[in-house]
């Protein structure tokens, strides 16, 4: 059986936050570490069937990333419902509350 790794690292500063975050897969074209700004991890736990999340951030993201970033990954897991469960009322749901979102972040721009 072939085995993928991605690792992920981490640096905190003196307060224990995240300054720098770095990843690498084990097909990456590069072969090192890339550096990140953020990520979302979730591993569903089957036998107690919740979900382990891990949200981590730089503290130097901005706060108008940290919003794309999160309407991008609610737009992931729409594509990721609709192509593993079929159910296209939640996939165009998801969908249709991302569209807002960016509707209502292109607004808060425009106001600045």
């Amino acid at each position: 059986m072939k085995q993928h790794d991605i690792r992920l690292s981490v640096e905190l500063d003196d307060n224990q936050l995240p300054d720098k975050i770095f990843w690498n897969a084990t097909d990456s074209p590069t072969g090192r570490l890339e550096e990140a700004k953020a990520f979302i991890l979730g591993i569903w736990d089957h036998k107690q069937r919740e979900t382990l999340r891990i949200d981590l951030w730089t503290k130097d993201m901005t706060t108008d990333d940290m919003k794309r970033f999160c309407i991008d990954i609610l737009g992931g897991l729409s594509e990721t419902m609709r192509n593993s469960t079929d159910d296209e009322f939640v996939s165009r749901s998801i969908h249709e509350l991302c569209v807002k979102l960016v509707s209502h972040l292109q607004t808060q721009n425009r106001g600045e």
